[in-house]
């Protein structure tokens, strides 16, 4: 892989992406770190030979912030597991057949001024879903894209090739869209890439942005802010939710440098059952050392993370009014 392409060949060993990485975190193994995955492809290291460490990875992004030379780590991933794909198509095959049968079946979304992409757990939760299109469509005309995109978020995530036509079709009435309001992390990240003249906004910072869900959050509430979309526009974001902090008086799961802790409970390795990652545990070292008396989540996936550990109150944003 050519260093030169996202920046890995500018690792320095600084380390500071491993207080970032609940991996590190979790294994200790310099080898399942950002660090010693870029560092290994320094000195010549195969694809093959990553594949652990490319397979280990949450994809949380916590650790681009971290890293002073701004390397694309979650790029970087990304582009070793589309290599290790490449290699064996069989690893990725179930997201190929999923996608091929969408092509032809996915209706397309309407256009309109706001288009809300929940993300598959939302969409799968239809009462919460219809309380969060209440909630966003008080402050402007809002329409919900019929085509959610969960398969093409997990391809991104697993490194499996989109077919042209499949990702036409998701995106062609997203690019209607005046602004557009996005549920999952992964695709959040793409979509300001494919769609870089359409106004893209997190499902939290819109939802939290409402003053009815303003006026219920409170002091003693632990806010958990999805890492994945988070971590990809971190020096805008890292402005809203400072805001909201100092406002409400809430604490957040920020780390010192602003990064936020993830659970990793929607990661891929958690769904497939390979995650060196105990979602649990992540959660009950989030909760460490912090009064609170709900906690607060943007990702419905972490609220079986956080009712597992703890007897308080668990609520996705939406529910708080």
């Amino acid at each position: 892989m050519d260093g030169r392409l996202f920046g890995h060949g500018a690792c320095f060993g600084c380390g500071l992406c491993l207080l970032a990485c609940p991996l590190w975190r979790a294994t200790r193994d310099i080898r399942l770190s950002p660090q010693g995955c870029a560092r290994a492809l320094q000195c010549g290291a195969t694809t093959d030979e990553l594949a652990e460490t490319v397979d280990s990875c949450t994809l949380c992004g916590a650790c681009e912030p971290a890293c002073p030379a701004q390397i694309g780590l979650v790029a970087m991933v990304a582009e070793l597991r589309a290599e290790l794909a490449r290699h064996a198509p069989e690893r990725v095959a179930r997201f190929h057949e999923r996608m091929n049968a969408l092509v032809y079946t996915a209706p397309a979304a309407a256009a309109a001024a706001t288009t809300l992409v929940p993300d598959k757990a939302l969409k799968a939760n239809a009462v919460l879903l219809r309380r969060v299109v209440e909630l966003l469509g008080t402050r402007e005309k809002l329409v919900l894209a019929d085509d959610d995109g969960a398969d093409i978020a997990l391809a991104l995530e697993a490194g499996a090739a989109i077919p042209t036509v499949r990702l036409a079709r998701f995106l062609a009435p997203l690019g209607r869209a005046r602004r557009i309001i996005i549920g999952d992390g992964m695709l959040f990240r793409a979509l300001r890439s494919w769609l870089p003249r359409t106004p893209i906004e997190t499902l939290g910072v819109a939802t939290s942005s409402v003053t009815a869900v303003r006026s219920k959050l409170r002091a003693g509430d632990l806010y958990v802010i999805e890492p994945r979309a988070y971590h990809a526009d971190h020096a805008r974001l890292v402005k809203h939710y400072d805001a909201l902090r100092l406002e409400l008086g809430c604490s957040m799961n920020l780390d010192l440098l602003r990064l936020a802790i993830p659970t990793t409970a929607g990661s891929l390795a958690n769904i497939l059952g390979r995650s060196k990652v105990d979602a649990r545990e992540q959660a009950r070292w989030i909760l460490e050392g912090r009064e609170c008396s709900r906690i607060v989540v943007e990702d419905l996936q972490d609220v079986a993370a956080f009712t597992a550990v703890t007897g308080k109150p668990v609520v996705h944003l939406a529910q708080v009014t």
